[in-house]
Order: C-alpha cells, then sequence, then structure tokens
C-alpha cells in the first residue's frame, strides 16, 4: 500500500520535480531493495535502461527510515547531473548504514520499518527569507563549506514555522541559529515530491 503526497509551492515560483503517481511502488521497492542489498540481503539488480523517464531525470533524493513512528535514519543524495534513481539508490544505501546519529539498520528490522523517499525539485536561490513557506519549501543554507538542508516534512513534523526552519537549517550546519540573517550566508528553498509506505509496513 502506497500513499504519495505533493505539496504547492508559495509565493516564490520553485519547480517541483516530475514525479508520476505510477512511479511511486517503484520508487519504494527500489529503495528497499537496495536498503536490503546494503546490510548483506540480495544484490540490488537493476536494468536501468528499462526504468521510466522520471526516474531517469536529474534530480537529488532522501531516504527516510522510521520505526514506530520514529526517525530511525535519515540521508539523501544530491550529486548534481545524475538520474534521481542513481542518488536514490545512494541515498537508501546511506540511510542503512551512514547516519552518524543512529547505529546501522539491521537486516532483520526491515519487515518493521518504514520508507519514506522525497524527491528533491531543482535549488532556486531565496533573496528574500520572508517568501519562505514551511511546510511547502525545503531550505538549504550555505556559509563557506558549510552547508545544512531540512525537508519540507520537517516543519510538518515539528510545528515549526519559518524562523524555526530558518534556525534550525544552520543549527544542522552548525552555524548560529541566526546566521540566515547575515551577508554571506546563502538560502536555497527547493520542492519535494514526498513518496512514503502506509504505516502498516509493505509486508503486512
Amino acid at each position: 500500500m502506497v500513499e504519495v503526497a505533493g505539496r504547492p509551492v508559495g509565493p516564490i515560483s520553485v519547480p517541483e520535480p516530475e514525479l508520476a503517481a505510477t512511479s511511486g511502488p517503484l520508487v519504494l521497492d527500489l529503495a528497499r531493495r537496495a536498503v536490503a542489498a546494503a546490510l548483506g540481503g540480495p544484490d540490488l539488480e537493476l536494468a536501468s535502461d528499462a526504468l521510466p523517464a522520471d526516474l531517469n531525470q536529474e534530480a537529488g533524493a532522501f531516504v527516510t527510515i522510521t520505526r514506530d513512528g520514529e526517525l530511525r535514519s535519515c540521508m539523501g543524495r544530491l550529486d548534481p547531473d545524475t538520474p534521481l534513481w542513481v542518488n536514490l539508490v545512494g541515498a537508501a544505501e546511506a540511510a542503512a548504514r551512514s547516519d552518524p546519529r543512529f547505529p546501522p539498520i539491521l537486516l532483520d528490522e526491515l519487515p518493521h520499518v518504514r520508507l519514506e523517499v522525497s524527491v528533491l525539485g531543482p535549488m532556486v536561490p531565496l533573496a528574500d527569507p520572508g517568501q519562505f513557506v514551511p511546510g511547502v519549501h525545503g531550505i538549504v543554507v550555505e556559509r563557506g563549506w558549510r552547508r545544512g538542508l531540512l525537508l519540507p516534512q520537517v516543519a510538518t513534523g515539528h510545528g515549526w514555522g519559518a524562523c524555526e526552519m530558518l534556525e534550525g537549517v544552520c543549527q544542522k550546519a552548525a552555524l548560529p541559529p541566526d546566521a540566515w540573517r547575515e551577508r554571506g550566508t546563502r538560502l536555497l528553498v527547493f520542492a519535494a515530491r514526498i513518496v512514503g509506505e502506509a504505516a502498516e509496513g509493505p509486508d503486512r
């Protein structure tokens, strides 16, 4: 059972990534098989030329893994000029074993976790922070070599407004919370298509 959610864009023009509703199950299946392969399960066999066009578009991806409603891991790949499916597989593998906040996922955990994939649209510079719409836009902060990103659904999940999101993304980048107000700090926004497994999991 699959849920596919899209969000409208706000007053700034932020393109959404293309992802057909019919591609939702394929995206989730690919992410789950990549996680399993990274943990020693069956090898991921993939005929990339057989994938639909929207999985071959250039787009970043994040894979979020939860268990019993709690975050278990979340990692992304934003490699430019790279097909979505490549970034998706890389994000899934990283989420399986490389999130520094959590121990690696265990292979026997897989039946008990829920996967959510966020397909990211192009990054758009945000000159006016007043145009940032929490829950609609994802946000990126860059300053020097520091960089942080928060997905749109972070605002919804935490009940955060614009200031909390802007402060939160600065803290994620190891910057002071109010760094988004300062010269030399670059802000970007993006839209995302969010595809999630049903709460009861794929095998129940």
